[in-house]
């Protein structure tokens, strides 16, 4: 055996007995003589690169360290080991991985980096840095260095995913939607990149698309129980609600904890009239969650829908920004106080709002001088708020102003009224199923000048278009009797009596104030005359016959004891109220008996088409109003059909507005401070049928001379604020607060 052979032999076994430096210095003994040998030169290169790298068993450790969750000790035994391996990739990569779990996010970019350094190849290490970069607010350069791997690697999934998820952050939707779906095609197996392209589908209102992704997403992962949840709202969106309602069933069923499919069914639950299973779906999330305040709150919603009051103390534990998901409608019958509802406006505009558009319009004048009016609302059809608006459309000045009505209701065959309004609109659109951006487009494209929202936070809006600027000029008119708390709306039409000074600190629109009323009314409403008489109501022939034809959500137990006080006090007399659910009538027979009053007093009628209710009115004798949230149409109706209202002038906007109907048509008296005088007024006309017969007389005498019911003087004060709203802007002035004589 030669010498070099020798030499080799006797390197390789002290290799093998781990004492690397004997055999370092033999090999190098070897090369200083054969300086060529091939053999001494790999094995020399194999020794200095294990140097480089921990053992198997070391970096096992770390993994199973890991896979178990214990990031503390990952990132312990990987910063030692990076500062005895620094070449070590697999070391650096795993440390930033954990350092990421820990939030350490620099710490985590330094490990990344060094990764990187020690080998370059690896795409992953790049995605992690970007991840990392991400977390600390450099968005510009974690979006450089996904593009830099996608640009090594074409075909990696991952970071063409991250990458849409960052460009999300930056509302860059179509190009995040193109990475998604980029990875798809790389991978059309990646779950959460078809759960996230529908989640973007969805958010642009493409339901159909988004229904796709979803339904792909669970496919792949029949247990993934968001994507089953995100289905149902799209489901629900398209009024597909038995659908909606079977998708939350598979979400919960995948994970019985997910309290927003528990919400979210409770919502559907609601479309569906099954106010008790909604109630039990919002309360499962609450135990869920003790501390969901939107839960909460949409509990209490539903249970004063049913007039179940044993909660109703829960309401305070309802404020704070957790419940800014829930509309601010919700809490209207539960507190008289302004102050309240502003703050809940703000923290659902806050919510609900996108952010402010990149430029705003600036339509050139119309070719015709006349005023370009859009008004937008889901409840152009028979509803509450046409019955009051219809005059008005009527009688708008055609001449003055193009006047276009943008509809996103359901589409429904074609009432009267849908038909009456085609007629006296220079356009009816249907925007329905049009996503938010193509909205704006269409509105800025007809050049409007005035965009009036009919809706604010009630059910089926889309109050959340005018955040991104339809017109100069945005207001808010006639849906939702409070502020909507958000920037993008310019000015509110309210009057003196709902809007008393000093009021419009809780409104963050300038207050146009009209004179004597600020709600529309049509004084070509027909009154059907009722033919089946009292008896076919079930009303007493004598007995008096308060009545009080609010939804069921307005009573509450302030309203309650003051009611079955005066049924108390007035022998033979019945309170007539409307038939909403059957669990509200059971409920408030229950609260009857409970203070002493045969719940037989108790008459419950049900909805009847609208002439035919203006008709049946003639049989009631007063109309008792409900006091933080008042009758507003069903008020007007009553008036209209000669019954007189009696109400308390509350401190909400909603709590004053039928104080501003009895005020506009003339009878100021019926509009009381407190529940003492209420309580007082009410059983003295029930005891006095000559002073109620004065006021009968009055109504029905001077009904149409009064201002409630002038629906051609309304329509004129309304479109002398537009025009003085308009030519504000065009006289470069920002909104303000004015009147109307």
């Amino acid at each position: 055996m030669s010498g070099l052979e020798s030499l080799l032999i006797k390197a390789k076994g002290a290799a093998k007995r781990g004492e690397t430096e004997a055999a370092r210095a033999i090999y190098r003994q070897v090369l200083d003589k054969h300086p060529r040998n091939p053999r001494a030169r790999a094995a020399l290169e194999a020794l200095e690169a294990a140097s480089d790298s921990p053992s198997q068993q070391q970096f096992d450790v770390m993994v199973t360290a890991y896979r178990a969750g214990r990031m503390d000790e990952v990132a312990r035994r990987g910063h030692a080991l990076a500062e005895a391996f620094p070449r070590a990739h697999g070391v650096h990569n795993l440390l930033g991985a954990a350092l990421l779990a820990l939030e350490d996010n620099a710490g985590a970019e330094t490990a990344f980096r060094r990764a990187i350094e020690a080998d370059p190849q690896p795409r992953a290490s790049y995605n992690n840095l970007a991840i990392a970069l991400r977390k600390q607010g450099r968005l510009a350069e974690a979006e450089a260095t996904y593009r830099e791997v996608i640009m090594r690697a074409p075909d990696y999934a991952d970071a063409r995913y991250n990458l849409a998820n960052l460009l999300q952050l930056s509302d860059r939707d179509d190009e995040a939607a193109e990475h998604f779906a980029a990875a798809i095609r790389i991978d059309p197996g990646y779950v959460d990149a078809h759960y996230n392209l529908g989640n973007l589908k969805a958010k642009a209102a493409l339901r159909e698309d988004a229904l796709a992704c979803f339904a792909q997403a669970v496919r792949l992962r029949p247990g993934h129980s968001d994507a089953h949840n995100n289905m149902g709202a799209e489901l629900l969106a398209l009024d597909r609600v038995d659908e909606a309602l079977a998708a939350y069933d598979r979400a919960l069923a995948a994970n019985p904890a997910n309290a927003q499919a528990l919400i979210n069914k409770g919502k559907a639950l609601v479309l569906k009239g099954d106010e008790p299973g909604a109630i039990a779906a919002f309360r499962g999330a609450l135990a869920l969650d003790p501390g969901d305040r939107s839960a909460r709150l949409q509990a209490l919603f539903e249970e004063a829908h049913i007039c179940d009051w044993r909660s109703r103390g829960e309401f305070v534990l309802t404020e704070g920004p957790e419940a800014a998901a829930v509309q601010p409608f919700a809490s209207l019958p539960f507190i008289d106080d302004p102050a309240h509802q502003y703050r809940r406006s703000l923290a659902c505009a806050a919510q609900m709002f996108p952010p402010a558009p990149a430029s705003l319009p600036d339509p050139a004048p119309s070719t015709d001088g006349r005023i370009r009016i859009g008004y937008f609302s889901a409840d152009f059809h028979n509803h509450a708020t046409m019955y009051l608006m219809a005059g008005f459309f009527r009688e708008h000045d055609r001449d003055r102003f193009d006047v276009r009505l943008y509809s996103y209701g359901p589409r429904r065959e074609e009432d009267r009224a849908r038909a009456d309004l085609r007629g006296h609109a220079d356009a009816f659109t249907e925007i329905g199923a049009m996503r938010d951006e193509d909205v704006v487009a269409l509105a800025r494209a007809d050049g409007l000048d005035i965009a009036v929202d009919l809706k604010g936070y009630t059910r089926g809006t889309r109050t959340r278009l005018f955040g991104r600027r339809l017109a100069p000029v945005q207001v808010s008119f006639m849906g939702y009797p409070g502020t909507i708390g958000h920037p993008c709306m310019d000015y509110f039409i309210a009057d003196p009596v709902t809007m008393p000074p000093g009021a419009e600190r809780f409104f963050s629109e300038k207050i146009v104030r009209l004179a004597h009323c600020y709600q529309a009314n049509d004084d070509k409403r027909q009154i059907v005359p009722d033919t089946r008489g009292r008896a076919g109501w079930d009303l007493p022939e004598q007995g008096f016959v308060f009545a009080s034809f609010n939804h069921t959500y307005k009573i509450s137990p302030r309203e309650w004891d003051i009611w079955m006080g005066l049924l108390r006090d007035v022998p033979g007399s019945v309170l007539w109220l409307l038939r909403s659910n059957r669990w509200a009538e059971d409920n408030l027979r229950r609260e009857a008996q409970a203070r002493g009053i045969d719940p037989a007093r108790l008459v419950f009628s049900p909805s009847v088409p609208h002439g035919e209710h203006l008709g049946r009115l003639a049989h009631a004798d007063l109309f008792l109003d409900t006091f933080a949230v008042n009758a507003h149409t069903t008020a007007s109706d009553a008036l209209w059909a000669g019954l007189p209202v009696l109400t308390l002038a509350g401190r909400q906007f909603a709590a004053r507005v039928a104080a501003s109907l009895v005020h506009a048509v003339g009878l100021p008296e019926l509009a009381v401070e407190s529940e003492a005088a209420y309580a007082a007024l009410a059983l003295e006309l029930a005891r006095d049928p000559t002073r109620l017969s004065t006021i009968r007389n009055r109504l029905t005498a001077d009904r149409t001379s009064q201002p409630l019911f002038d629906t051609t003087g309304y329509t004129r004060r309304v479109e002398t604020a537009l025009a003085r709203m308009h030519e504000r802007r065009l006289d470069g002035l920002a909104p303000d607060h004015f009147a109307v004589a």
